[in-house]
């Protein structure tokens, strides 16, 4: 799929106006980031284009805001970061398109960089709208996509700009569908997944295609729970998804009649409510009037031994409410284990991301993905909605 998509190198970017969609969907306290790790992420496409292109404008969603003016999801902030990182000043526009907005393009020097205001902000983006695609595209002469988070969205930016102006992936996208095409097709066995999380059914289906590739299957957070209480293991209050337990049952089915490896937690750490001050307890059985928060030593050291025995392992899914540290032993055990494997480790966005940095483990993984959702269509379904639209430009 890598030799047909349009790269930087397909672009003629000299001397041009260049509007890169960009992932700065960062976490804010205030107007304080909290995680850069996604803007850190897009500076090697920005100073890519930067030594060849006239002008670049940038442009992101953040959050939420539902087609409103949400000033605690403004881009600024990003903004204000992204010039400390490039150590360049940096053109704020308080408008997303317009005449203004086309005004400072215009108006910015040769080598200025410019961000937009949040994508989300006009209700258009999320609906796909082709006048607002259009809008956005006379921001630059020519495009590069470079949002991988946001690539399983058919919106505006992402699939409605690409059939108004050369375009092409930028360098973060290409290096995250290179490390997904090696889960896909050159992945070394034994081959392990883990999955965590809270909902089986946000999961069905990639849990379907990866047990068609893996060895070994590891469920860990609260699904686990739906799935032992699929085997009519006691699971106490734990968190279980009813109306899913026959269909964790047959995916269990599956699993075996494909040979693959399903393996469940064999002990829990337990408290009597959910909150983060509340008394953990490890037991083999869930007792009534208990909800697990995360998984148990005994098997953080089972896992953890079969995983040392695999080439490849993809993880998405926190395997325990790792925020708080009387229920963070179980995913970061876990972590700890994969880091210091000699396989090829995918992280695939989202919390486990966000788990592996918490821990300071981040480097220790071979890729760490800036798209949960996106890494996990992908594995799904092979393809995603913005990579065809620049495929099709």
């Amino acid at each position: 799929m890598t030799a047909s998509l349009p790269t930087l190198d397909d672009l003629d970017l000299e001397g041009k106006a260049v509007l890169c969609r960009v992932d700065f969907n960062v976490p804010l306290k205030g107007n304080t980031i909290s995680d850069d790790t996604r803007v850190r992420a897009a500076l090697p496409t920005i100073r890519r284009i930067r030594e060849v292109a006239d002008k670049l404008v940038l442009c992101s969603h953040l959050g939420r805001p539902k087609g409103q003016r949400v000033p605690e999801l403004s881009l600024l902030p990003i903004a204000a970061r992204l010039a400390e990182l490039l150590d360049v000043e940096v053109v704020f526009a308080h408008d997303t398109v317009g005449d203004e907005v086309v005004k400072l393009r215009k108006d910015l020097p040769s080598g200025g960089v410019m961000v937009v205001e949040n994508l989300r902000y006009d209700p258009r983006e999320k609906a796909g709208d082709t006048d607002f695609a259009r809008e956005l595209a006379a921001l630059g002469e020519v495009f590069v996509n470079d949002a991988f988070g946001a690539l399983h969205r058919a919106h505006a930016s992402i699939t409605g700009v690409p059939s108004h102006r050369p375009s092409a992936a930028g360098l973060l996208i290409q290096n995250e569908i290179a490390s997904l095409e090696k889960l896909q097709k050159r992945a070394e066995r034994p081959f392990a997944a883990i999955i965590g999380g809270a909902k089986v059914s946000d999961k069905i289906g990639v849990f379907e295609a990866l047990s068609r590739r893996v060895d070994h299957f590891f469920v860990g957070g609260a699904m686990a729970y739906t799935f032992l209480a699929a085997r009519d293991v006691a699971v106490g209050t734990s968190r279980v998804e009813q109306e899913k337990v026959e269909l964790a049952a047959k995916l269990a089915e599956r699993c075996h009649a494909r040979g693959v490896k399903l393996h469940l937690p064999s002990d829990h750490v337990v408290a009597a409510t959910f909150a983060e001050d509340a008394e953990p307890e490890t037991v083999n059985e869930i007792p009534e009037g208990r909800m697990a928060l995360d998984i148990g030593p005994e098997t953080v050291r089972a896992w953890s031994e079969i995983l040392g025995r695999c080439r490849t392992v993809f993880w998405n899914g926190p395997l325990g409410v790792f925020e708080w540290d009387s229920f963070s032993g179980g995913t970061r055990g876990i972590a700890e284990a994969v880091a210091s494997s000699s396989a090829f480790t995918f992280i695939g966005g989202g919390d486990s991301a966000a788990a592996v940095a918490r821990f300071g483990l981040a480097d220790r993984f071979g890729h760490v993905s800036t798209g949960g959702g996106a890494s996990l269509e992908y594995l799904e379904k092979g393809d995603l909605p913005g990579l065809a639209a620049l495929r099709r430009r």
